[in-house]
């Protein structure tokens, strides 16, 4: 390819007109709120376009979404994988870093022989990277008859879903999205360590114990992980605070979508979820600051979520 699409492109163009009514259908469907013609102009179908003019291969192209809490990765890749599905007759598969998360017991454990706050799902140290991997290996070496199980997790019950809900996925996809907040990112090095950068860690880890075990993790299997990318994305947003913010929309935008009166009550209130992401702001620093240097695509989101190309190939 000579150059990265751009909108006015006449083959985008043409896939625009034809592509618009599915991409808003879809937009209700996950009950998405104001999501304008110009996110899919401008960001999807040139993305998309760009995807689906790759040299094919014979393994599927594995795609990272990297970006802080709420800046809008699974959004990005639904609308991609109809895109792409719809448009271009290409078959793909998405899971999440959230997806292969440890067990609520797993992580109670490390909570008790490592420092309280490993209970807490999110921060390297927390996910079962073997699983991850193995997923993607099921699906690197599939066959067009091959039935991969992909993994989920419930975030209301905070446990992995039993194997009997997880998806199951045919053959072999031209691409696997994954959808990962830290995607790419790599271990930062103790003599620069910052003090505590919120409340959340100086109560509770003014020394460092817990963030400095999550960045030693960060430095194992996470890496063997992520060198298996073939395009790292990355969403930038203005500042750490839209962080807060989205991660909050993020939670409302769930209340709508669950059913379950039970799983609802597990929503959580907003000064929960400042809380929660409390957990991920160190690294999150790191995903705004140092990824989009070595990243292959920057996406920058503003304030009022309008999305713009600042870096591509």
């Amino acid at each position: 390819m000579e150059k990265f699409p751009r909108p006015s492109d006449q083959l985008c163009e043409d896939l625009f007109e034809i592509s618009l009514p599915f991409l808003k259908d879809r937009a209700q469907e996950l009950k998405i709120e104001g999501i304008s013609k110009g996110f899919f102009q401008n960001t999807i179908i040139p993305l998309g376009v760009y995807l689906n003019l790759l040299l094919q291969k014979e393994k599927p192209y594995l795609i990272c979404l990297t970006g802080g809490q709420g800046s809008g990765k699974t959004t990005l890749s639904n609308f991609l994988q109809l895109f792409l599905r719809r448009a271009c007759g290409r078959s793909s598969i998405c899971f999440s870093i959230d997806d292969i998360y440890k067990t609520r017991e797993d992580r109670e454990l490390l909570a008790k022989t490592v420092h309280p706050l490993c209970k807490v799902r999110g921060v390297p140290g927390t996910h079962d990277v073997q699983l991850g991997l193995d997923t993607l290996d099921a699906l690197f070496t599939a066959k067009s008859n091959t039935l991969t199980p992909i993994p989920a997790f419930s975030k209301p019950l905070d446990q992995r879903e039993s194997k009997v809900k997880w998806e199951v996925f045919k053959g072999r996809p031209d691409f696997i999205f994954f959808d990962a907040w830290c995607g790419g990112a790599k271990p930062v090095s103790e003599k620069d360590w910052q003090p505590p950068m919120n409340a959340l860690e100086l109560e509770e880890d003014p020394d460092g114990v817990w963030s400095k075990w999550s960045n030693k993790e960060l430095a194992g299997g996470y890496q063997t992980l992520f060198d298996q990318f073939d395009l790292l994305v990355v969403i930038k947003v203005p500042n750490i605070d839209h962080v807060y913010q989205s991660r909050w929309l993020q939670e409302q935008t769930l209340a709508k979508t669950l059913t379950d009166s039970e799983l609802k009550k597990k929503i959580m209130t907003r000064e929960e979820v400042n809380r929660f992401v409390m957990h991920y702001e160190r690294l999150t620093h790191y995903v705004q600051e140092k990824i989009p240097d070595f990243a292959d695509i920057v996406i920058e989101r503003d304030a009022i979520f309008n999305y713009c190309f600042s870096k591509v190939p």
